[in-house]
């Protein structure tokens, strides 16, 4: 992938971060939503955008259909951020990485509570 391309998805990472802070949807804001990464196509027309929920999978499955339904509102912010010819589709994709790494820690703060897990496997 161009490095263009690379700093084009930044920047729709960016721009789409910002205006999902904005969308009015309580599904979207009923969880805390973020935008971990967004893969923009060679020719500009489609983003694929990994988003992460904190929250269940309930929460997870109504944020994600809240984005779909303002899907055009966000992809014409982003848009207007980024400043290209044509604005790229909006594909979401649920990530779940932030959630997994949130419960692993868990994980070993209750082992490290329990005793279980010493001082130097934990740190």
């Amino acid at each position: 992938m161009s490095t263009r391309i690379d700093r084009i998805s930044e920047e729709v990472r960016k721009a789409l971060a910002e205006a999902i802070r904005a969308v009015k949807d309580p599904r979207v804001q009923g969880g805390l939503v973020s935008v971990v990464h967004c893969e923009v196509t060679n020719d500009l027309r489609y983003a694929k955008c990994f988003v992460s929920v904190l929250g269940d999978a309930e929460q997870a499955k109504a944020v994600m259909k809240g984005l779909r339904s303002a899907a055009g509102w966000l992809r014409r912010e982003v848009g207007h951020k980024v400043q290209l010819r044509y604005a790229p589709e909006l594909v979401f994709e649920l990530d779940n990485s932030i959630t997994h790494g949130a419960h692993i820690a868990e994980m070993l703060h209750e082992l490290k509570a329990e005793g279980r897990l010493g001082e130097e496997d934990g740190e």
